[in-house]
């Protein structure tokens, strides 16, 4: 039978080797696009059944959800915008706008999976575990008679040799369980994420199956990652201490990025929100070759003037304090010693008798502290990808590639990539709604650009 007839259900004795949809991946983004896809077949009817499968090179489904959050999976955050992520700002807002983080909500609702707002704007499950996304949305690939293939990796995808005018057929090799297959598909949805947490199956294999199809990919460096600092800086003492923080990135002594929030002291370095999100642009501007600088605050928003300013105050309301007591009002005891110890003031010294220049030279330490940052720490402990196939090259009403037809790109393969806070998720529940509802459409006619909404 031709591969751009009727749909398979109509060839029974096809079905062990045909798909109608191929979803590649079963992260966030795959899931997400194969039960779109199949909801948008539910409500189309007078049609033939669409045998939808997932192809997963993981034993695990959803091993990266599983991990994300703490175990507790960050399904979204309450407000989503184009400005939360890095890339073309254009696509970017309007796939948002086609599912945003309302839409977010209300399907998971509809999946059962009850979310909770915390202080942050973080939306995480009622149940704090990941565990309950992932069972959620298996229970309703099943429901809708998804098939979901693990321990299946896919080596490459090409053209059928048949493939008519009226769309593309792909040939899908597999290898699974010690033996090489094929998959005849009439659509495939690429979701096979990055490179990031490779040990969850996401280990950059997809970008070269995007490249066999006619795609760019642009470069690609871990960004959500902690950084490791030089050995010998104060940072192991102070491991798990955790403050606020501003962080300014100066790349050749200009500076490309300045933002504030959580930081952790860690046994090699720093972590915490405020570097995840700073690290992208470290790790790219040294990938670069810029000289790259990383200063730290613990005053946020204060210069070092205004921080000298402080100083002075607080040292004529209690002349006779320590400095080591002052700063402790002000931060962690033992990070107010480090510092101290870097602006080579002793901590006993009373406030009213440290000299002018050691004041301002504390000033400095407490507002401009330069991190001696050695490297990211890799693969595996980056959070997302920096870099991708890029989001001109696919139509961003339908996730639809510009370079083959019958090809859908969702998820981190693509360049995009947000911030931390559940931005990540949203960007791969959008794109799997684009995705998955557009491949079902086109194999049946339908126009799916700007219809596409979520009812």
């Amino acid at each position: 039978a031709a591969l751009e007839g009727t749909l398979s259900a109509a060839h029974p004795r096809a079905r062990a080797d045909h798909a109608d949809v191929a979803v590649v991946g079963a992260g966030a983004a795959g899931l997400a696009a194969a039960i779109f896809a199949a909801e948008e077949a539910a409500r189309t009817p007078g049609h033939a059944t669409p045998r939808i499968v997932v192809l997963e090179g993981a034993r695990r489904i959803g091993a990266k959800i599983l991990v994300s959050g703490g175990g507790r999976c960050n399904v979204t955050h309450e407000r989503v915008s184009a400005d939360d992520f890095n890339g073309a700002r254009n696509p970017i807002r309007n796939v948002l706008a086609a599912f945003d983080a309302d839409a977010a909500r209300r399907w998971f609702a509809s999946l059962d999976v009850a979310l909770k707002r915390e202080e942050t704007g973080k939306l995480f499950p009622v149940s704090d575990r990941a565990r309950t996304v992932v069972d959620a949305l298996v229970a309703r690939c099943r429901a809708l008679g998804i098939e979901l293939r693990t321990a299946t990796r896919v080596t490459a995808i090409a053209r059928a040799a048949d493939a008519s005018a009226g769309g593309s057929a792909f040939i899908v090799d597999c290898e699974g369980a010690g033996a090489r297959h094929e998959l005849h598909a009439r659509r495939v949805v690429l979701a096979t994420g990055g490179r990031s947490l490779p040990r969850t199956g996401s280990d950059g294999s997809g970008y070269a199956l995007a490249r066999a199809l006619g795609h760019s990919v642009t470069d690609t460096h871990p960004a959500l990652v902690p950084l490791v600092l030089r050995r010998g800086f104060f940072h192991a003492e102070l491991r798990g201490i955790s403050h606020e923080a501003e962080l300014v990135t100066l790349a050749n002594g200009k500076r490309i990025d300045r933002r504030r929030g959580s930081l952790l002291w860690t046994h090699f370095g720093v972590s915490g929100p405020v570097v995840l999100d700073a690290s992208r642009h470290w790790v790219l501007a040294r990938a670069r070759g810029d000289t790259v600088e990383l200063r730290m605050s613990v005053l946020p928003g204060e210069s070092a003037e205004q921080a000298d300013a402080r100083l002075q105050a607080l040292a004529r309301e209690r002349p006779r304090a320590s400095l080591g007591r002052l700063l402790a009002g002000l931060l962690p005891e033992r990070l107010a010693d480090a510092l101290l110890r870097t602006a080579e003031a002793d901590p006993a010294t009373p406030a009213a008798q440290l000299p002018r220049d050691a004041r301002r030279r504390l000033a400095r330490c407490l507002t401009e502290l330069v991190l001696p940052v050695e490297r990211d720490r890799g693969w595996d402990f980056a959070e997302v990808t920096a870099g991708g196939v890029p989001l001109a090259e696919v139509d961003f009403r339908t996730m639809a590639s510009r370079r083959t037809d019958g090809l859908f790109l969702a998820g981190e393969i693509l360049d995009c990539e947000g911030r931390i806070g559940g931005f990540n998720f949203q960007w791969a529940w959008a794109t799997g709604f684009l995705a998955g509802r557009a491949a079902l459409r086109s194999l049946r006619g339908m126009q799916s650009a700007s219809s596409l909404t979520l009812d």
